[in-house]
């Protein structure tokens, strides 16, 4: 569903989200692509793209590091919407560039209501409520 570079994304927005709420420190790149199983120049682009999306904060140093802005309400499409723009939720399902309203695809109607659904499903889940899951043990990070 989503993009490789997405779901890496994804996860690794969780382990910081996670991690900060265990503790304020920043975590360092090598963590980062530990945790995700991920090669660490791939991660550290990622990491690139979202600090420029300010979706994260980079300081450099001795305790330098990554870590949220002061809040974790960064929701799932904040972060799909950075990687991998706007396509998955606003764009053709079959890939036409002229799919809309007035000029439906195929399965547009069809599939109309489901993509409202997750939009809103992913707008409403934020880090918050990813972290606190992960925390209490009621959802695993990884396998």
């Amino acid at each position: 569903m989503f993009s490789k570079r997405c779901e890496y994304a994804i996860k690794i927005m969780t382990f910081i989200a996670h991690q900060q709420k265990k503790s304020d420190k920043k975590v360092d790149v090598d963590a980062i692509s530990k945790a995700i199983d991920s090669p660490k120049a791939f991660t550290a682009k990622i990491l690139q793209d979202l600090v420029k999306s300010d979706l994260l904060v980079s300081s450099r140093g001795r305790f330098g590091g990554f870590s949220l802005p002061d809040q974790f309400n960064i929701s799932l499409s904040q972060i799909i919407e950075a990687i991998d723009g706007k396509k998955l939720l606003e764009g053709c399902v079959l890939g036409f560039g002229t799919c809309s309203e007035k000029n439906p695809c195929v399965v547009h109607h069809h599939l109309k209501s489901a993509r409202q659904h997750l939009k809103i499903k992913l707008q409403e889940t934020n880090l918050e409520i990813i972290a606190k899951r992960v925390n209490e043990k009621n959802a695993y990070f990884k396998e």
